[in-house]
């Protein structure tokens, strides 16, 4: 795989930081500032050429950078082999981990066991988990381009290859056992026969909706998912393959998670608006409920057993809710202050739960509606991320961390 073909998708990854970056910064030679030194040179010109490299000073620890150069060569980054040391040991020195928050740990009511299982190819950055009906676990392999299925009683991992520049994301299950999945760097939305090992593919019907990100079923079997960098909100029906793309009332909504309530109502959170989107999927109407802070950045979300809407604001370190049937939010600092990025989250056993993605090791917080109280875990090895979460038919969350490559289990055993 050529440059050209990698760009293709890792740029979506950096498409964030590309917006952001100062004109100025952005005119400059890259990689002008960076720490001379052997690997310098391969970095400035292999990274250069496929995302911008300003990236690279987030930092990461030593096992983080090892994890993103296999990351880079499963997607096809033109590393020689004879450098990857080279390469690695020039970002290790040069770019270590920036501070992050201590993770704010809550003693509480609940116990729990965290298991983890790390998945079968290094360096394929599980993105989203699936828990599927016959109680296995289903995760995307974004830069590995495949999907992988874990066996938890037994630990057995089988790997299923998409077709190549995927990038899979998102992955829900529908009930014929059918793993459909969105191809966040190829532009469709994929469907797995987990039987017989076929895709098949649904591509975008117009080229704007470049990157479909996460995706849900509604109660009549119609995949919704959301399309962030193309603004879009998607419809397609199983039954003839039919894509409608809906467009958010605000520009820039940068739709996100998504989920559906026990009426039916398709609920989105608008990343860049910020703000919280209704779709009601016969009229396709959308109704958006704003955030009182315009600094919010809402990634996540978790419908309550009363149809209220949780989620959590990335960027203010905030759990959120809100009542669509009056509009009213509310909100709780997450334990680990506002630089812990809430992330991933679930409502399951009467009690939302979610992961602080920055905070040091990552957590896995508990909050109970009734007492308006935290209960926090550290999840074992770090976490490095969290990403997004799923419910299995136990009534337990499941997760799946991108940088340590690992699924994971959170096994609730009740009241201590």
């Amino acid at each position: 795989m050529n440059c050209r073909r990698l760009s293709s998708g890792i740029a979506g990854l950096f498409a964030a930081t590309l917006a952001a970056t100062d004109p100025a910064t952005a005119q400059q030679q890259p990689g002008a500032d960076f720490p001379d030194g052997a690997g310098k040179s391969d970095v400035v010109a292999i990274c250069a050429g496929c995302h911008d490299i300003n990236r690279l000073k987030a930092g990461y620890t030593v096992e983080g950078w090892h994890t993103v150069m296999r990351m880079m060569q499963n997607f096809g980054a033109p590393i020689p082999s004879d450098r990857v040391t080279t390469i690695t040991d020039y970002l290790i020195k040069s770019f270590p981990e920036g501070p992050r928050p201590a993770a704010a740990l809550i003693e509480g009511p609940v116990d729990v066991n965290i298991k983890e299982w790390p998945v079968a190819t290094p360096g394929s950055r599980p993105h989203d988990p699936l828990a599927a009906r016959d109680g296995s676990l289903w995760y995307t392999g974004q830069l590995a381009n495949e999907l992988g299925r874990l066996d938890p009683k037994t630990g057995e991992i089988k790997e299923y290859p998409l077709n190549p520049s995927t990038g899979p994301h998102g992955l829900k299950e529908d009930k014929s056992g059918s793993i459909w999945f969105t191809g966040n760097f190829s532009s469709v939305i994929g469907k797995l026969d987990p039987k017989t090992g076929k895709v098949t593919e649904y591509p975008m019907p117009d080229p704007a909706a470049k990157d479909p990100h996460s995706l849900a079923f509604d109660h009549d079997g119609i995949l919704w998912f959301t399309v962030q960098q193309g603004n879009r909100i998607g419809r397609l029906d199983p039954k003839n393959g039919e894509v409608k793309l809906l467009t958010p009332p605000t520009a820039g909504a940068r739709p996100y998670g998504i989920e559906v309530d026990s009426k039916n109502t398709i609920y989105v959170v608008e990343f860049g608006a910020p703000k919280i989107a209704a779709i009601d999927p016969k009229t396709l109407a959308i109704r958006e409920f704003p955030l009182p802070d315009p600094a919010a950045r809402p990634r996540r979300l978790a419908i309550g057993p009363d149809d209220t809407i949780w989620y959590s604001d990335f960027a203010r370190g905030y759990l959120g809710h809100l009542d669509p049937a009056n509009g009213q939010v509310k909100e709780w600092a997450s334990p680990s202050g506002p630089k812990s990025q809430p992330y991933g989250m679930v409502f399951t056993k009467g009690a939302v739960w979610y992961s602080e993605s920055a905070a040091k090791p990552n957590t896995i917080v508990r909050f109970d509606p009734k007492t308006e109280k935290f209960q926090t875990w550290a999840i074992p090895g770090g976490g490095d991320i969290v990403r997004n979460m799923d419910v299995n038919r136990d009534g337990e969350p499941v997760m799946a961390n991108s940088l340590v490559n690992k699924v994971g289990l959170i096994e609730v055993k009740g009241a201590k």
